[in-house]
């Protein structure tokens, strides 16, 4: 089993920054594809970034490219997503999440098998 913990996630004013981590444990992150998926209220999970297991390709959602940016620190075992230029309707619980390497990124949730906790993230207006 593969645990999975996220940080980071608080209120900021739209315009602002935050980065999330998420640190796995049991099991290396380096023979996984790691992704960020988030909720909001009434809504469904829906994917925001991911990252394949060598860090060589990753996959944003449309209404994230040029703002949010995910990285893996495999010697850390952890996760990164750097979310600049937040706005409200980034709010949301973020989900950090584990698929099996492969070469593509995954953007379905269900394909994904270890799930942290969840990080409350509120912008602002």
């Amino acid at each position: 089993q593969m645990q999975l913990v996220e940080s980071g996630g608080g209120l900021v004013q739209a315009g602002g920054s935050l980065r999330l981590s998420c640190v796995a444990s049991g099991r290396s992150i380096s023979t996984y594809n790691m992704g960020w998926f988030r909720q909001a209220p009434g809504k469904e999970r829906e994917f925001v970034v991911g990252i394949n297991y060598s860090g060589g390709s990753t996959y944003h959602a449309d209404s994230v490219k040029g703002r949010f940016t995910i990285s893996r620190d495999n010697a850390k075992n952890t996760v990164y997503l750097q979310m600049n230029s937040l706005k409200p309707e980034d709010t949301a619980v973020y989900y950090c999440a584990a698929d099996w390497a492969r070469s593509t990124v995954l953007r379905i949730a269900r394909d994904y098998h270890f799930w942290g906790q969840g990080t409350q993230v509120t912008v602002s207006s």
